[in-house]
Parts: structure tokens; C-alpha cells; sequence
């Protein structure tokens, strides 16, 4: 499910089976080398993400990107953001990130680090697969955490 009102509205109904979010993290860089990464990683964050939840749709809610800059106060920003989830009734909030130092930040979170893939010169078959291994290495993640109940 999407962050739309249709899909929020349905989860709002089934809180008891569509219990995840699913929020990608993506730094904004202003250099010329800085905001080339950032949009290559954007890119591929929010390519698996709608992959994930395609995957698990009826089980997870993909938000919105969330985007920082090195400069502003992470743990506070992912702790804010981690609690809006709680309140809303989700039961378990994963992080997706291409930024490693998401796992020094907040270790006790639920981070998924994976390193940024180039996907735009990509021919979609290749681009699917790479998706596809991706999302394999996701799935024990997210199903370690919801064996945990």
C-alpha cells in the first residue's frame, strides 16, 4: 500500500494484518559529485522500496521518502518519525537506506542498509533482476522481525 488517502483509508480498517511501514531514507547532497550520488541513490532506494511493496502489498504501507542533509540532527528527525508511525498503529517501522551511518545513529532501529545500485543506464530485465536480488536479501530482515511476536 501507498502513503495515498485510498490506501491509508484501507489500512486504517486492517490495522491487525497491515502492520509495517516501510520508509526510504535519502540524503540530499548539494556538491556537484554530492547531488549525482544522491539522485543515483534516490533512484534505486525508491525503485526497490515500490518493489517491496509490491512484494507485500496488504502487509506493509510505503511512506514518502524522507529526506535529510548531513547537517540536520538524524537521530531526532528518524526518532520523530519512528513515534508518528507508533501512533498511527503500526506495529513495526523499517528504515531503507543507502547510508551506512544510519547503523551508528540509531543501532537499536530497524535499519536496512544497501548499497546504492546505479540503476538509470540499466536495461529493465537487469534492472529487475538486480531488484529482485535486492529484495532477497530484504526478506529474511523483515521476516526475522515479524516471527518476533
Amino acid at each position: 500500500m501507498f502513503w495515498t488517502s485510498k490506501d491509508i483509508e484501507e489500512f486504517i480498517k486492517q490495522k491487525e494484518f497491515i502492520d509495517t511501514a516501510i520508509v526510504p531514507l535519502v540524503m540530499i547532497e548539494g556538491t556537484n559529485l554530492g547531488i549525482k550520488q544522491s539522485a543515483s541513490g534516490a533512484e534505486f532506494l525508491m525503485s526497490l522500496t515500490n518493489f517491496i511493496e509490491l512484494q507485500f502489498k496488504g502487509r506493509i504501507v510505503l511512506s514518502p521518502p524522507i529526506t535529510y542533509t548531513k547537517s540536520m540532527s538524524r537521530k531526532e528527525l528518524i526518532t520523530a518519525i519512528r513515534d508518528e508511525f507508533i501512533a498511527a498503529g503500526f506495529k513495526y517501522t523499517f528504515f531503507v537506506t543507502s547510508d551506512h551511518e544510519w547503523n551508528i545513529i540509531v543501532p537499536d532501529f530497524d535499519i536496512i542498509w544497501l548499497p546504492s545500485i546505479p540503476l538509470g543506464d540499466m536495461d529493465q530485465k537487469v534492472r529487475q533482476s538486480v531488484l529482485s536480488d535486492q529484495l532477497r536479501q530484504v526478506i529474511p530482515m523483515l521476516s526475522s522481525k515479524w516471527s518476533e511476536q
